[in-house]
């Protein structure tokens, strides 16, 4: 250390060094090293015998296991979330007063019984003197919100209750319905020609009329437009009447194409 007249002093060794340097080297030599060992096997020595601590002994639970318990699963579904849910009722009624049963989960690459698929967890159950049991269940990720993960110890029937709901998997997105082809407009219909609807046209795939048989002709079509009203049947005149003979020009009327002036003159009286 340094004292008051600006000196290193070794007060291990006794010994006086002008700067710091020679100072350290000292300290790194072999008196100074001799003497450090020295004074610890001292200070080893007249140190009293401290007891080494305890080691905390666990003590073994030792039980013959008298079996597996009984149990029973119920699948569940909230009727309106549709929320999928595990019910565990196992039976306990040889358990001991003093030990409550307990549960966890378990991924498949713990267990070595079964070969590791990542599709599965395990859900183990464990009470002395009854052998642990496992439940194999869906890797899906558990709903711990309150009210969705919960267990009971009933002390009276000696029964186990634990029930857990997973999660709501995101449903898939809606699949965008492509739009269909383009509808085509029909053209409007044709107006009424004299209050009747046109004749519709006759299909392409009608096959033309036969000609007709020894080389006849048929008759011209109707011009185009209203077709005139049939004229009313004549009947024959009956047996032994004759028909009416025609007018006399003085008396017959005038027709539509002919004027006032021509009409015949009266004929000349004998």
């Amino acid at each position: 250390m340094k004292n008051h007249l600006g000196s290193y002093e070794c007060k291990l060794c006794l010994t006086l060094h002008n700067n710091e340097g020679s100072y350290l080297a000292h300290t790194q030599g072999k008196k100074h090293q001799t003497n450090l060992a020295r004074r610890a096997a001292k200070e080893a020595k007249e140190a009293p015998a401290q007891p080494a601590p305890e080691k905390v002994k666990v003590e073994v639970k030792k039980f013959v296991k008298i079996g597996r318990p009984g149990y029973k699963v119920t699948k569940q579904r909230d009727p309106e979330m549709g929320q999928q849910s595990l019910l565990f009722q196992i039976d306990y009624p040889e358990i001991a007063e003093t030990i409550m049963p307990r549960h966890r989960f378990m991924s498949a690459y713990e267990q070595r019984i079964e070969p590791p698929d990542r599709r599965w967890q395990y859900l183990l159950m464990a009470a002395e003197p009854y052998e642990t049991i496992a439940f194999k269940v869906p890797s899906r990720e558990i709903d711990k919100a309150e009210g969705k993960f919960w267990t009971h110890w009933n002390r009276e029937t000696k029964q186990f209750f634990l029930q857990f709901h997973f999660k709501m998997e995101k449903p898939p997105a809606p699949q965008s319905i492509p739009p269909g082809p383009p509808t085509v407009k029909r053209p409007p219909p044709p107006p009424l020609m004299n209050g009747l609807p046109p004749r519709p046209p006759l299909p392409d795939s009608m096959p033309p009329p036969p000609p007709p048989p020894g080389g006849m002709t048929l008759p011209p079509m109707p011009p185009s437009g209203p077709v005139p009203p049939p004229a009313p049947p004549q009947l024959p005149p009956a047996p032994g009447v004759h028909p009416p003979a025609p007018l006399p020009p003085m008396m017959r009327p005038p027709l539509p194409t002919e004027g006032p002036g021509t009409i015949p003159p009266p004929p000349p009286s004998n």
